[in-house]
């Protein structure tokens, strides 16, 4: 036991200690002369993000004691992918002053939201099937169809998510992203928190430095929480704007797309400790779990995260206005969208089995590895075939989805 709290001690240290390396290039540093370069710098401060986000992710766990597990799920998606909302945040807002960054807006985004469908979820379904698969050939050698079987629960975030979807098509067709936009998203994930809010709190399985600080005394805990938020938020703050314009420069110099930079580059040092987290999960035996909180991180990104770009564009701008898309930032929020559809039907009869995971990583990869307009295109339109597919085989599942979350959200709304 006392090497297990070493162990998390010196991680959160480790942590922490990472994270003021954003601090101390952009402000420190400068002080005495030093210029380690763009790309050293841009490093530095996507790795301080990496380590406020352990951070955020280890004092969210360790919230469970105090909420109730659905609401933790919710918040844990919510702050393991802040990282995420600063740097988008602190694109829009250069995008508010500079017209020529407006096209970038969304990259960050969009990117986001496909590398936790295309990569996230597969990595939290083959850890799981890896170990099932090796539990059952030492148990039983005949070979069965292994598929990851999620609560009826599960339910309230793929409804929801699929209103979402549904909704964001729109957006690209209008060719902005308004303020009223942002309202009915806010709406949707508000709905969201108001109907898990009420679930009874459990015991959470709480592992590592989130269990070290969930073990605390009452006081020292939610000390221990709000400092260690604010420290996060702080660091998050301060590494995003640079990290983002490093991104964009280093893009210059060595030649490679800035929308694809920031597009796929960008999430990566965001999104990782929720990989972490989750994949762990997975390998401990709960996978369902480390599979609902990234589905609520996606329902979380695809309101919260795309209804906030609006909203911090118009402030820049002073005023109220919409985030134009033209062209490409159309093209994205189209195969964004239409992945989201696809990923959320493969869910209806609460299994995902081998064939849905390889599909959702191909799928991705595919147009991961060729950033043609074309490819995108094509993908995006293979997306809505497989998902007409899946709407006519899968039809009785849905309305037991959409029967489900109504009964949850009556009985919620009576209590």
């Amino acid at each position: 036991m006392t090497n297990t709290k070493d162990r998390s001690i010196i991680l959160i240290l480790a942590a922490g200690l990472i994270a003021l390396i954003g601090p101390i290039v952009r402000f420190i540093f400068p002080l005495f002369g030093l210029d380690m370069g763009t790309i050293a710098e841009t490093t530095c401060f996507g790795i301080a993000i990496l380590g406020a986000a352990f951070l955020l992710s280890w004092t969210t766990e360790a919230a469970e004691v105090d909420i109730s597990k659905g609401l933790a799920v919710a918040v844990l998606a919510f702050i393991a992918v802040l990282p995420e909302y600063a740097v988008d945040a602190s694109i829009t807002w250069r995008a508010g002053k500079d017209p020529e960054v407006i096209g970038l807006a969304v990259a960050n985004m969009t990117g986001a939201n496909r590398i936790l469908i295309g990569l996230a979820w597969p990595m939290v379904f083959f850890i799981f099937w890896w170990s099932i698969r090796k539990a059952r050939t030492i148990s039983n050698p005949q070979h069965e169809q292994i598929s990851l079987q999620m609560p009826g629960s599960i339910s309230i975030e793929l409804s929801l998510l699929i209103v979402a979807t549904i909704y964001s098509f729109l957006l690209p067709l209008k060719g902005g992203i308004s303020v009223i936009d942002a309202g009915i998203l806010f709406s949707i994930f508000a709905y969201y928190l108001y109907i898990i809010g009420r679930q009874d709190p459990e015991e959470p399985d709480l592992m590592g430095p989130a269990r070290l600080i969930g073990s605390l005394p009452k006081t020292q805990r939610r000390l221990s929480l709000v400092m260690l938020f604010l420290f996060s938020a702080i660091i998050v703050i301060t590494a995003a704007d640079p990290f983002a314009q490093g991104l964009e420069h280093t893009g210059e110099e060595l030649g490679i797309d800035k929308f694809l930079l920031l597009q796929f580059v960008a999430p990566f040092a965001s999104e990782a400790p929720e990989f972490l987290v989750c994949g762990i999960l997975a390998a401990r035996g709960h996978a369902a779990l480390g599979m609902a909180a990234l589905i609520s991180s996606k329902l979380n990104q695809w309101t919260l995260l795309l209804g906030s770009l609006p909203i911090v564009f118009s402030a820049s701008t002073g005023t109220v206005t919409e985030l134009p898309l033209e062209g490409r930032q159309q093209l994205e929020l189209f195969l964004t969208a239409a992945q989201s559809l696809f990923a959320v039907l493969l869910f209806t009869n609460l299994k995902l089995t081998v064939r849905g995971a390889l599909a959702l990583m191909v799928l991705f990869l595919v147009q991961a590895v060729l950033p043609f307009d074309s490819v995108r295109l094509a993908v995006g339109i293979l997306y809505l075939i497989l998902s007409a597919g899946l709407i006519f085989l899968r039809r009785n599942d849905i309305k037991s989805r959409a029967k489900e979350f109504l009964r949850e959200a009556r009985g919620q709304t009576q209590g």
